[in-house]
C-alpha cells in the first residue's frame, strides 16, 4: 500500500502517510474507509497527510477520488493538515485551498509534531501560524 495510516494520535483525527504512487485502490482500500467511518462518529473530520521524501505522485485514477472525497458534506472537515516538503506540490495546494470545504495548513516534514497538534485542535489557529 502507497498509503498507510499513522498510529497514536489524539482522538478525533485521522493521519495518513503516502509513498511511492499513490492509486485509485489505495484511496478505496485505506482513506476512503477511514474517512467515511470518521465523519460517522465525529462532528468533524480533522485530518493529519504526510508526503514524504519517499512520495512520488498520485495516479490519475488516486486524483479522481480525491476530488470525490472534497465533495464530501462541508460539515465533514474540520483540520486538514498537510506535511510535505514537496514544494511544487505545497504550493499547488496552498492556491486551490480555498476551494478545500475545512481549515487546510501546510506544514514542513520537520514540523509534523506541530500539524498533529495544530489540526487535532490542540493549539488555536494563531499559534499554529506562529509556529510553521
Amino acid at each position: 500500500m502507497a498509503i498507510t495510516t499513522i498510529p497514536d494520535l489524539p482522538a478525533g483525527t485521522l493521519g495518513f502517510q503516502a509513498s511511492g504512487v499513490v492509486s485509485a485502490d489505495d484511496y478505496r482500500t485505506v482513506f476512503d474507509p477511514a474517512i467515511k467511518a470518521a465523519a460517522a462518529d465525529h462532528t468533524k473530520v480533522n485530518l493529519i497527510y504526510v508526503l514524504g521524501d519517499d512520495f512520488h505522485r498520485y495516479s490519475l485514477g488516486a486524483m479522481w477520488q480525491d476530488m470525490m472525497l472534497e465533495g464530501m458534506p462541508h460539515e465533514t472537515w474540520g483540520r486538514v493538515a498537510l506535511v510535505t516538503d514537496h514544494s511544487g506540490l505545497a504550493e499547488m495546494i496552498h492556491l486551490l485551498a480555498f476551494l478545500f470545504p475545512g481549515e487546510l495548513r501546510i506544514f514542513a516534514l520537520a514540523k509534523q509534531s506541530d500539524a498533529v497538534e495544530w489540526a487535532s485542535g490542540l493549539v488555536t489557529g494563531d499559534a499554529a501560524a506562529a509556529a510553521g
